[in-house]
């Protein structure tokens, strides 16, 4: 029945916060559902009129106490986490593929077949520069590493590949490289003579530093 001096029970019903339970209930879906923590106010303002969130809140993180997951304060808003002792769990490794540009494998090539090596002996033999920033990807990769500095002026440091890259390749050490017969073989390399050269004729004795090899420089005979 309907009270002339105010709402009936079942109007009043609608304005009753309801139990503390539904509200842990509903704060609960709120922080699972959403991707940043949520404030006390964001909760005041998506709960029915009179909930208590602090309240629910409360309740939930004594509840998740000791569970895989946590419910914790960061800053002023809550949020769900990981437990800290099974981080672990979460971490998991990854391959990343890195392409290397044209410039880092002839690099690469010639310190793996000439090495030790120095970097003006790899652009002497490229006859084109090499970028610093080719030198840092091959060593952040860990494919390169500095070996000794040669007793020359200066005293310029040189390159050497790694165990790392020796074990990309399976190879037990850098003599195990192919030699030049097996890279054509494999089509490694381009069987086409430079413009305006006759074509080399093959070799059996064909070794790995002809990969290379820069040629004589004129009026000295070829090795």
């Amino acid at each position: 029945m309907t009270d002339r001096d105010g709402p009936s029970d079942r109007d009043a019903s609608l304005f009753a916060a309801p139990p503390l339970g539904e509200q842990e209930r509903m704060v609960e879906a709120v922080l699972f559902a959403s991707a940043s923590p949520v404030s006390l106010k964001e909760l005041f303002g998506r709960l029915p009129h009179g909930s208590d969130p602090a309240a629910a809140v409360e309740n939930l993180q004594r509840r998740y106490d000791g569970r895989g997951v946590r419910l914790v304060k960061i800053g002023d808003a809550y949020a769900f986490r990981t437990a800290p002792d099974l981080a672990f769990l979460m971490s998991r490794e990854t391959v990343e593929t890195r392409k290397l540009s044209r410039a880092a494998i002839e690099t690469l090539a010639i310190i793996a077949y000439h090495q030790p090596v120095t970097r003006a002996e790899i652009e002497e033999i490229r006859g084109v520069g090499v970028s610093r920033g080719t030198i840092d990807q091959l060593l952040e990769m860990d494919w390169i590493r500095l070996g000794r500095r040669r007793m020359t002026p200066g005293r310029p440091v040189t390159f050497v590949v790694t165990e790392t890259f020796l074990d990309h390749f399976s190879l037990e050490s850098a003599r195990d490289l192919p030699g030049l017969k097996e890279l054509r073989a494999a089509g490694l390399l381009d069987n086409r003579p430079p413009p305006g050269a006759e074509p080399p004729e093959p070799s059996e004795n064909d070794t790995q530093s002809e990969l290379f090899d820069p040629p004589p420089p004129e009026g000295e005979p070829a090795p």
